[in-house]
């Protein structure tokens, strides 16, 4: 997985999220655009048939599909998702991501309040 190096986040700038990452055949491209002590912002590009492993994370994820279609799987259930759908990973429950076609989205994961 390529990474680019974050740069800053231009204030009252106006971006198309699809013109920030290119698709790469064979390869999942990332593009850090936030990152702070309470979470990321991160896009990602997925060429057909790319993926991410099964994994988990200590914070809670978004996932909002921006372009292609993508299977994503939670705690073991399989969900199909398409361009202007989002979902939640909930963090410490494994998930993994695989793209059925080309696909884009936008991953925001953010620490969540311990409670006191």
């Amino acid at each position: 997985m390529h990474s680019a190096t974050p740069e800053a986040f231009p204030a009252a700038t106006v971006l198309s999220l699809q013109a920030l990452v290119d698709y790469q055949p064979g390869a999942v491209v990332s593009r850090t655009l936030a990152k702070s002590t309470i979470g990321t912002l991160t896009l990602f590009s997925f060429a057909a048939g790319q993926g991410l492993s099964e994994h988990s994370a200590p914070y809670d994820a978004f996932v909002q599909v921006l372009d292609g279609r993508a299977e994503i799987r939670i705690g073991g259930q399989s969900h199909l998702l398409g361009a202007g759908d989002i979902i939640l990973m909930p963090k410490d429950i494994p998930h993994a991501v695989a793209a059925v076609e080309n696909f884009k989205m936008l991953l925001t994961m953010f620490k969540t309040p311990t409670e006191g």
